[in-house]
């Protein structure tokens, strides 16, 4: 394919699901093309974006014929916002291919013995399962491809938005009218927010310019039925940000916590900025199962709690803790999956690098009266030495729930070293979970498997392994 030359199959069917949200097909010459925003048994047009020697990836331009398997989206922004792909697939269609793209990438990238997986834990809610969500304030609203089109050459008008970043493009939001992740008052903050600043006429963030008053909107909501909200300025004006939040609280007086940051920096992250209270207390309130965890601005938390109580039952139920050991949780953040397994161990150890969150992963313990616990900011591998084993004990049971990029390879060496009896692995990356467990293979074999699906209609799904030293 010439390197300028775009090249259209038409009448492409999808044979099968891959992975990471993408579909297979067969190009005329046989090779395999992997298609976005498809499903099995759909017929397209495709644009080949990308043509390699083994394989080729493409993007739908047309639906030809629609699988069997298609229903209609719910959302109005569906195809647009970038989130919810999988809207047009019935749940327990996405629930057997996150469970396919599980199997897969242990084969593929683990290559190691694995015993038959159990079955894949679906959400129990589907919508309105988020507890936290994110918006953007830009001065650049998203134009379609069909604005583009039917505008022609003619000039848009400069116009603001506020909503999700567009796919790829930073500096670019699509506007957000109903979104069914997070229930309510949501929607009704968040529209609130857009027409007062507009009939205001407030200014929202250029991302090139680095200028703007309104920059970023995060809600977070409990089954406790408390609201936190976190307004960020990108300049400070204490008129004006009092008269907005006195008018906020009128209309939504189910807000618990509102805050606000000032963030002058050139990106988004609060996490080295001050948060500054100005209604209620600074943090809500989270329930799981008989245990409460402070949720402040800036708190780690799992996203759906519901299914956080789903997904922690079944590590506790693979850690098989019987009152006598002792647990190290490793990547521990707050501290949410050490202290929900407490009452089967002796002693918890709880590790992570990040010192805030360690901070309030020692709150969370005190008010739900655990003193056997302890947690440790830093990295594992230095922590871990033998004068602390020596102080706290040997790990008899290790639970490890690393980001998306996995354990670092001097992680896994030092696991092998401690060779705990048991390692219960929470991965949000199957990818990267099959790879370190490739590496674990030398001294423990895998007893147990099961994905959980923390997020319905994404393509992504947590999966948690037990491992048993050989």
């Amino acid at each position: 394919m010439g390197r300028n030359k775009r090249v259209e199959v038409s009448g492409l069917p999808i044979v099968s699901y891959a992975a990471e949200g993408r579909c297979i097909g067969h190009l005329p010459d046989g090779k395999v093309v992997f298609v976005e925003n498809a499903v099995p048994g759909d017929v397209v047009d495709v644009r080949i974006t990308k043509s390699k020697k083994s394989f080729a990836e493409g993007r739908m331009l047309r639906l030809v014929t629609p699988s069997p398997d298609r229903i209609v989206p719910f959302c109005e922004h569906f195809g647009v916002c970038g989130g919810c792909k999988w809207q047009m697939l019935p749940y327990e269609k996405q629930l057997e291919y996150k469970q396919q793209q599980v199997a897969d990438q242990m084969k593929r990238i683990g290559h190691v013995a694995l015993p038959e997986m159990e079955p894949i834990s679906g959400s129990t809610l589907q919508r309105l399962y988020r507890n936290k969500l994110e918006f953007t304030f830009s001065s650049k609203r998203f134009r379609t491809n069909e604005e583009l089109t039917a505008a022609g050459d003619a000039e848009f008008a400069p116009e603001s938005a506020l909503g999700f970043h567009a796919p790829g493009l930073f500096d670019k939001v699509v506007p957000i009218n109903t979104c069914h992740l997070q229930p309510e008052p949501t929607n009704k903050i968040r529209n609130f927010l857009r027409d007062y600043t507009r009939e205001h006429q407030l200014s929202y963030y250029d991302f090139r310019a680095h200028t703007g008053f309104m920059r970023n909107l995060m809600i977070r909501v409990t089954t406790t039925g408390e609201v936190l909200v976190n307004v960020v300025f990108g300049e400070d004006d204490a008129q004006v940000r009092g008269d907005m939040f006195a008018k906020l609280l009128a209309i939504a007086p189910e807000i618990s916590t509102l805050c606000y940051t000032i963030n002058t920096k050139w990106n988004d992250s609060i996490y080295d900025l001050e948060i500054h209270t100005y209604h209620g207390k600074g943090f809500i309130t989270e329930k799981l199962e008989d245990f409460t965890f402070n949720i402040s601005p800036k708190s780690f938390f799992q996203t759906n709690s519901t299914q956080a109580e789903t997904l922690y039952r079944i590590t506790r139920d693979f850690a098989g803790l019987n009152g006598s050991e002792v647990l190290y949780d490793l990547y521990c953040g707050t501290g949410s999956i050490g202290i929900f397994c407490s009452k089967g161990a002796r002693k918890v150890i709880g590790i992570e690098v990040i010192e805030q969150a360690i901070e309030d992963a020692k709150v969370n313990a005190a008010q739900n009266g655990i003193g056997h616990a302890l947690f440790y900011a830093g990295d594992v591998a230095a922590i871990c030495t033998d004068a602390f084993f020596e102080e706290h004990g040997k790990p008899d049971v290790i639970i490890t729930d690393p980001p998306r990029a996995g354990m670092s390879e001097k992680l896994v060496q030092q696991l092998l070293k401690m060779r705990a009896p048991k390692i219960v692995y929470v991965s949000c990356n199957p990818a990267t979970q099959a790879r370190d467990l490739a590496l674990l293979d030398e001294a423990y074999r895998i007893d147990r498997m099961r994905p959980v699906d923390m997020f319905p209609h994404t393509h992504h799904i947590e999966n948690v392994v037990l491992l048993t030293l050989r």
